[in-house]
């Protein structure tokens, strides 16, 4: 049976598979894309029907190629696989669909790397991982799934009408999570909302989104993170047209508030005392983007509106004043538990020394530690924006760049060998 050879592989055809496409194709680098589903796939069957995107059309897209529309709206999820669906084709992109890849090795005495897929093995002198951060759901241990109640991760999630009848209990109050958590309260559900450290961005600020803020202030291109806040929850949203999540709202519209969650006994969840601090803790991350705006336009003069609305603080809801230590999820009427308690890696198909003992792949900018093996879409891979549309794309033409430089050293013939060759 023949093999398939090619030069480099992507796993993966979602935004870093295709930017991946795109920066090699430019290159000259012979490469095939495999995708086991559609392009863009996750956008398309792990998120909920009605998410939109959680930056503007401006800022959210590949430079070369604007979403339609107005550029200052949040597009729908669909209109996201479609983008890169449409961008795929307009850069011919050899992208091979409804291919599973399902292991990875490296050859023994030779270079390269033998790939066995759902549709045979293919060679290829080089791999990029471009399957994202959004890998593998999880769900903590702590809640038996014979306990009585409906228990799924937010990428399950569709819509309120998936659930069965009475009140929700959403676990991680992200960007995720509390999306959802809203959408339930709105469709009339008794909600509870867990609530962890995060971070609360505004969702704009003196007419400029949030987006446009973190770029002119420089913090899309922070190299690393502070220590302790590689892994900080971002609560932002752009449904209904963008709007800045206030938690202390949403307990004054009827979502009952509850601290980080912690043990599960005898059909009773217990919850740190810590909620009136994630609150605050949330506010001094929104205000001092807030300050930092401000001197931002008064040093460059800007001509901006005022915006003291941004500033007013909601009242604290009963919740808060008065926390839930715990809570027996039968007695409260919660039939569904929702963990929005995000994601990890999983890199299982990949058979080489080059993860640490979390199974984090141990990289510079993408470029693994194992020779030839590359990685895209990873959090923080070069800066803040790596997981992002725009970040993507520009940390996956760096990779392009250190992948043509060791085709040049690979395809180098020193002078002895040409001697033997020309004798």
């Amino acid at each position: 049976m023949s093999v398939e050879k090619i030069d480099t592989l992507i796993v993966g055809a979602g935004q870093a598979g295709v930017a991946m496409s795109e920066h090699l194709g430019e290159a000259g680098v012979p490469h095939l894309v495999l995708e086991r589903g559609r392009i863009a796939e996750r956008w398309r069957s792990e998120r909920w029907d009605s998410l939109v995107a959680n930056g503007p059309a401006w800022h959210d897209r590949f430079p070369g190629m604007e979403f339609a529309g107005d550029p200052d709206g949040f597009v729908a999820k669909e209109e996201v696989a479609d983008y890169f669906a449409a961008y795929a084709r307009k850069i011919n992109a050899p992208i091979r669909c409804g291919v599973e890849v399902r292991a990875v090795r490296r050859n023994a005495g030779r270079p390269g790397f033998t790939v066995t897929t759902s549709q045979g093995v293919i060679e290829a002198e080089r791999i990029v991982a471009a399957t994202g951060p959004f890998q593998k759901p999880i769900i903590p241990p702590l809640v038996p799934d014979a306990a009585g109640f409906m228990q799924i991760h937010s990428s399950t999630y569709r819509n309120p009408a998936q659930l069965p009848e009475g009140a929700v209990l959403v676990i991680g109050a992200g960007s995720s999570g509390v999306q959802i958590a809203d959408e339930l309260l709105r469709a009339g559900r008794r909600v509870y909302l867990s609530v962890g450290p995060h971070d609360r961005p505004p969702r704009a600020y003196r007419g400029r989104d949030f987006c446009w803020w973190l770029g002119v202030l420089g913090k899309w291109d922070m190299a690393a993170p502070a220590p302790g806040t590689e892994h900080v929850t971002i609560a932002v949203s752009g449904a209904r047209g963008g709007e800045t999540v206030d938690f202390r709202r949403l307990g004054n519209q009827g979502m009952v508030l509850l601290g980080r969650t912690e043990a599960y006994r005898d059909g009773r969840l217990s919850f740190a005392p810590d909620l009136r601090q994630n609150l605050d803790r949330g506010d001094e991350n929104y205000l001092s983007l807030l300050d930092e705006a401000d001197a931002y336009i008064r040093r460059n003069g800007l001509d901006l509106p005022e915006d003291p609305e941004a500033r007013r603080r909601e009242p604290d809801p009963d919740c808060v004043t008065k926390p839930i230590p715990d809570l027996h999820l039968a007695d409260a009427g919660i039939a569904t538990v929702i963990w929005a308690t995000g994601f990890a890696v999983n890199f299982g198909w990949i058979k080489a020394d080059a993860f640490d003992e979390r199974g984090r792949p141990i990289h510079q900018r993408g470029v693994s530690v194992e020779p030839g093996l590359y990685f895209l879409g990873l959090p923080w891979q070069s800066r803040r924006g790596s997981s992002f549309i725009w970040g993507v794309w520009h940390d996956a033409r760096h990779i392009a760049e250190q992948i043509t430089i060791q085709r040049k050293y690979s395809e180098y013939q020193g002078k002895a060998q040409r001697m033997l060759q020309e004798a």
